[in-house]
């Protein structure tokens, strides 16, 4: 029988697996819950420790990786999202900029939201939003024009038909502080990969970027040439994020 080992077994669940945290087990219902279990008889308080210690469903995917870095969430949001009034969802937060100079900011804290051009304001996220980078997409286009209408209507595809870019480099930053260094675009050529999206590079070190803090997302090229006019970069941040 289980009995107290069962307890320590329980006991040792929230250390390895923030899922626990996440749907509001910790803290005083914690130690009510011990409680509750301690003055069961040991046949009862076996099939409660094998029942409440049987996983469930396993999450997926940038919402696993967020649940491992619950405890990097602001306590207003952990808060949030035990008592329900906050919830996670999956997104991409993305930006278009065109390519004028060897220096593209993909956020600019003087941008504001637009429908096909990019979905957050003052590149910071939203109050109570916070997001967990999982994957980064990085992709290019030509327009017909710089007409709003025209480069929102323009054929994004992989880089491969744009050396000049292919062969720049690409950093991260949020708050000031490099979640992605100095990184060469190359990785983003992922045409020739059969089981990954166009353009889409995936994160082996997911990074979380909370509310009001500044995302600077910043493209160096080495050279523009044989880059056409009215080319425009398109970049999405893909994970799990925060949202009523």
């Amino acid at each position: 029988m289980l009995g107290m080992e069962g307890l320590g077994s329980l006991a040792a669940l929230d250390e390895y697996n923030n899922a626990g945290a996440l749907f509001g087990l910790d803290g005083p219902e914690g130690e009510a819950l011990l409680g509750a279990l301690r003055r069961m008889n040991p046949i009862q308080r076996q099939r409660t420790v094998n029942k409440l210690a049987s996983p469930g469903p396993r999450s997926k995917g940038s919402r696993a990786e967020m649940e491992k870095h619950f405890n990097e969430l602001p306590d207003y949001i952990q808060n949030g999202l035990k008592d329900g009034t906050l919830r996670l969802a999956d997104t991409m937060i993305y930006s278009i900029k065109p390519v004028t100079s060897r220096t593209i900011k993909m956020w600019e804290t003087q941008d504001d939201r637009e429908v096909g051009l990019r979905n957050i304001s003052n590149a910071k996220l939203p109050k109570n939003q916070a997001l967990l980078v999982s994957g980064i997409m990085l992709l290019a286009g030509t327009a017909a024009d710089a007409t709003k209408d025209k480069v929102v209507a323009t054929d994004f595809k992989g880089l491969e038909n744009f050396p000049a870019i292919v062969n720049g480099e690409f950093n991260l930053k949020a708050n000031k502080k490099q979640l992605i260094p100095e990184t060469s675009i190359a990785i983003f050529k992922t045409q020739n990969f059969h089981y990954v999206p166009i353009g889409y590079y995936k994160l082996s070190n997911p990074r979380l970027v909370t509310d009001d803090i500044l995302i600077e997302l910043t493209v160096e090229l080495g050279s523009q040439e044989g880059i056409p006019a009215n080319t425009y970069i398109y970049c999405a941040l893909h994970g799990t994020i925060t949202t009523p």
